[in-house]
């Protein structure tokens, strides 16, 4: 079973106070010591009449920068936005008209329904995970996915399915939600990439990210442009002669300052860390709890472990014993995080008499 690697993810672990027996990263992450006092102190900056818009623009685009090191790529590629769908709802409004799109069965619900109710003769077809990559025809105008399923823990063959998309002309759309904070994501890889920041990244929820290819970016319309869509918002605020933004940033949704100023901290802590590391842990951990539940290996490692529970049984004995976890289509849920180590997986198994 992996342990924390000195001295990276175990100085990370000491900025949250409360992950012991907290298994529900996948749900909600945990605000950090740093994220808490940010958050706290603009409270009182605000109630003291002294906060800054200027100073709230400038915490955004520092927390763009953060997310765009955790992907791989230039700030110029990151729109901010609150949510997963709604960017999920600006990929479908570059769809054409009567073209396919694929997604998973099952998938999280952001990422399906945007591009079932679209219109315009949008045709939306579903298909297993496993074989999303074989599903993928010379008729599939997008691929749309999570990289790692929400209700099952199982990560996609990423590889498999850009390769198919790549063979037969199809764009690919990947919600990185379940995946970054934990799993290494390479957006550049991708067409477009969708992020909420507010799971495995430990950010207040309402800060979402898209990234997306600068060649892909010309055919997506900017319906939510508003005064944040331009190259310097503070000359975008009034009227309709306004020039959006040349990248990626016309995307933009004008942020929630608060939120955004939790995120900071959260983010920057994030994109310090050896993804590699942080990835081995996380997998390690989900891999001994699986391995002493009797569970079937994944196909590929994962941080989630999910397992049958229709009645709800295991999931109110983890509860009763003061673990955090969650409970999706009827499976039992838990998650490992940098947070989290040998204790905890101890904890659990002790509660499911294991």
């Amino acid at each position: 079973m992996a342990t924390l690697t000195p001295p990276d993810l175990r100085a990370a672990r000491a900025e949250f106070a409360g992950g012991r027996s907290y298994l529900a990263a996948c749900t909600v992450g945990l605000p950090s010591y740093a994220t808490r006092a940010a958050v706290i102190a603009d409270l009182d900056a605000a109630a003291s009449g002294r906060a800054s818009a200027v100073e709230y623009t400038a915490v955004v685009e520092r927390t763009r920068g953060h997310f765009a090191r955790l992907v791989g790529v230039d700030s110029s590629r990151i729109a901010i936005g609150s949510q997963a769908s709604v960017f999920a709802g600006l990929i479908a409004a570059a769809v054409p008209d009567g073209a396919e799109v694929l997604c998973v069965e099952g998938d999280f619900a952001s990422m399906v329904l945007p591009f079932a109710h679209a219109g315009r003769g949008i045709r939306l077809r579903t298909a297993p995970l496993e074989g999303l990559a074989g599903a993928i025809t010379a008729d599939t105008w997008l691929v749309a996915f999570s990289l790692v399923q929400s209700a099952t823990g199982a990560v996609a063959d990423a590889a498999a399915i850009r390769a198919a998309a790549a063979r037969h002309g199809a764009r690919t759309l990947c919600d990185a939600t379940q995946a970054i904070g934990w799993l290494p994501v390479d957006a550049a890889e991708y067409d477009a990439v969708i992020c909420h920041a507010y799971k495995w990244l430990c950010a207040p929820r309402g800060v979402a990210f898209l990234a997306i290819s600068g060649e892909f970016a010309q055919q997506v319309p900017a319906i939510f442009a508003g005064w944040y869509s331009g190259a310097d918002p503070w000359t975008s605020c009034y009227g309709h002669l306004v020039e959006l933004a040349p990248d990626a940033t016309r995307f933009d949704v004008s942020p929630a300052w608060q939120a955004f100023v939790g995120a900071e901290p959260a983010l920057e802590l994030f994109a310090s860390l050896d993804p590699a590391a942080l990835y081995a842990h996380a997998t390690g951990l989900a891999e001994g709890f699986s391995a002493r539940m009797g569970l079937d290996p994944t196909a590929r490692p994962s941080a989630i472990v999910t397992w049958d529970d229709p009645d709800g049984g295991d999931l109110a004995r983890l509860t009763a014993a003061g673990i955090a976890a969650s409970g999706r289509a009827g499976r039992a849920r838990v998650a490992f995080h940098v947070f989290n180590d040998e204790e905890d997986v101890a904890a659990a198994l002790a509660a499911l008499g294991r």
